[in-house]
């Protein structure tokens, strides 16, 4: 039961920050409920490729997860 909801609420949150993503390009990072969703995006994918390879391994863990 635990694990469902984790599930729903991670699909619900990959969801948004698709949606965020795609409004940010339409609309421009300061469309409503979007924020800074690309700038975050990107950010944190820089902060994984300066960790070198444990930044590559937490990337492989999030794929997975998200899988």
């Amino acid at each position: 039961m635990i694990m469902d909801i984790v599930t729903g609420l991670t699909k619900i949150f990959v969801a948004f920050i698709g949606f965020g993503v795609v409004a940010g390009i339409v609309f421009g990072g300061n469309a409503f409920l979007v924020g800074d969703v690309l700038e975050n995006l990107l950010g944190v994918v820089s902060m994984l490729g300066d960790a070198g390879i444990v930044g590559l391994l937490v990337a492989a863990i999030l794929i997975g997860l998200l899988k």
